[in-house]
């Protein structure tokens, strides 16, 4: 470890000590400003023109290492000390479920490029905030099923989003077996908090459960439901098989708004409505901030001095300058 890498002081009133250093160096340069020693004798021309010894100069050198000394030892008086520390992090996840309508009106282009596309690309967005949390997928049309079951490998989810497409499975809109299927992944979970986030166009028209149903299980397991009505007001344009090819058509957009306020507000979420991208991405955003994972930190930390390196180089030096003294620089009567 570095000399000088440390965080914290015992005693750092004598790092004050220090403020002598520069008192002292002033004292020594008023006391030897002159560099010559001082003879008495009838005439001092022969000694003119002499050059001044380096050992002159050198001997300097002994004030130098007295003051490096008293700034490490004050510097070791004043114990400077690391800290190392140590963390116990818990983390408790949340359980997600995104249920997903991929029945044909999906492809409408009130959203851009089409209101699936946008879900999707808004749903791995939303999945990459939450590292903690494990998610699973669950596809519907006219029937419901598991795409990926709840898992913590969000690269997966990632690359199976690329396989949702409109028509891989009956077409229509079953609401009550989109969430069924959804509160069966769900029940079992041991996590602090189950949620369900269910994003349709439609009106329920298909499978064999009623909404309201499925929303009474989830609510019998605890899952929590935000529900979310994705489609513009009156009418959106939707691209529509004719003898001339693929053309786009306004077409009326039914959402049973009703029905999706009652599960959320049965179930303790909320209902949302996202008419373009922007507003789809903020509704993510305020789930994403209303559903928190609990992280638990208890932090240790241990200090250690770090003064005996001073002490050793101030005991070093000390010993360099008795022995440049005494040596070196002895002075004879």
């Amino acid at each position: 470890m570095p000399m000088f890498n440390y965080e914290e002081w015992a005693n750092p009133e004598y790092l004050w000590l220090l403020l002598v250093i520069p008192a002292l160096i002033i004292w020594y340069w008023f006391r030897h400003r002159k560099m010559e020693p001082e003879l008495i004798f009838s005439g001092n021309k022969v000694f003119q023109d002499m050059p001044k010894s380096s050992k002159t100069y050198l001997s300097h050198l002994l004030f130098v290492l007295r003051l490096l000394v008293l700034s490490l030892l004050i510097i070791a008086l004043a114990r400077p000390q690391s800290v190392s520390s140590k963390q116990n992090i818990n983390i408790e996840g949340i359980d997600i479920v995104m249920a997903l309508d991929v029945s044909s009106s999906m492809l409408a282009r009130d959203l851009k490029p089409n209101r699936l596309e946008a879900a999707k690309a808004v749903s791995k967005d939303f999945i990459s905030k939450r590292p903690n949390d494990r998610v699973g997928l669950v596809i519907f049309s006219g029937e419901a099923f598991t795409q990926v079951p709840l898992t913590t490998d969000h690269q997966m989810i990632y690359s199976l989003f690329s396989e949702i497409k409109s028509g891989i499975i009956e077409d229509g809109t079953a609401i009550g077996d989109g969430l069924a299927t959804s509160v069966s992944r769900l029940k079992d979970s041991q996590a602090i908090s189950k949620v369900i986030i269910l994003l349709t166009d439609g009106v329920n028209n298909s499978g064999s459960l009623d909404p309201r149903s499925a929303a009474e299980l989830a609510k019998l397991y605890g899952i929590r439901v935000y529900t979310i009505g994705v489609g513009t007001q009156g009418y959106a344009p939707y691209p529509m098989q004719t003898p001339f090819g693929v053309q786009m058509q306004n077409v009326e957009v039914q959402i049973d708004e009703e029905l999706l306020k009652q599960i959320a507000e049965k179930t303790g979420g909320q209902y949302f409505r996202a008419q373009d991208n922007t507003s789809l991405k903020a509704i993510y955003n305020e789930i994403d901030q209303l559903e928190k994972s609990k992280i638990d930190i208890q932090e240790f930390k241990k200090k250690h001095e770090r003064f005996m390196p001073f002490a050793l180089w101030a005991l070093g030096l000390f010993v360099l300058e008795v022995l440049l003294k005494f040596m070196v620089f002895r002075k004879f009567p």
